[in-house]
């Protein structure tokens, strides 16, 4: 991924921002399944929609913890599904992408290069701020795309995820940004 080298928290701070726009869409598909629903039984990496909701909620909270220089570590997998309803883990999940979002537009050319602790069970691992970063969001758009396929077996459609970043995308996206009160000038820099 190359940064621009006027401004390298741009790439970063739209990741963030789509990773917001695209748990909200997901989350408010998934409201519309019935916890009978939510916790059947599909084929895929975790068992249900509410596991695999829950899981990205927990690597999210591990990872941002460690970029903010926290040690919470691997307790928070102490439960591994925390939230048993979706109208529970949403206000989690949506803090947890603001959190992300706001520590990101924090960053500079340097402290994306600078080191991360990141606290293991046996270790702790050091790896730089942007690989963190990219880690993460290739995480959460994993698993999401794994709700987004369990939802093709439900009776809720799958939500668009993925027209968010380019311009182009703009009729795409006007109605979820203006509920998260972002304009384009705020996207596009």
């Amino acid at each position: 991924m190359t940064l621009s080298s006027s401004d390298p928290i741009r790439v970063w701070r739209k990741l963030a921002q789509n990773n917001r726009l695209a748990n909200r869409r997901l989350h408010l598909a998934c409201a519309a399944l019935s916890q009978t629903e939510l916790t059947a039984l599909r084929v895929s990496f975790f068992p249900t929609v509410s596991a695999t909701l829950n899981h990205i909620m927990l690597v999210d909270q591990f990872y941002i913890d460690a970029l903010e220089g926290g040690s919470l570590g691997v307790a928070v997998f102490a439960d591994q599904e925390p939230y048993q309803t979706l109208a529970a883990l949403t206000p989690v999940q949506a803090a947890l992408d603001e959190r992300l979002l706001q520590l990101i537009v924090r960053q500079t050319a340097n402290t994306l290069s600078a080191p991360v602790h990141i606290h293991r069970r046996d270790r702790i691992q050091a790896e730089r701020f942007d690989d963190v970063l990219g880690h993460l969001f290739q995480h959460q758009t994993h698993h999401r795309g794994q709700v987004h396929a369990m939802l093709s077996g439900s009776s809720v459609a799958p939500p668009q995820l993925d027209e968010f970043i380019m311009g182009d995308d703009a009729q795409f996206r006007t109605r979820d940004m203006a509920s998260l009160g972002w304009t384009e000038t705020d996207l596009m820099g």
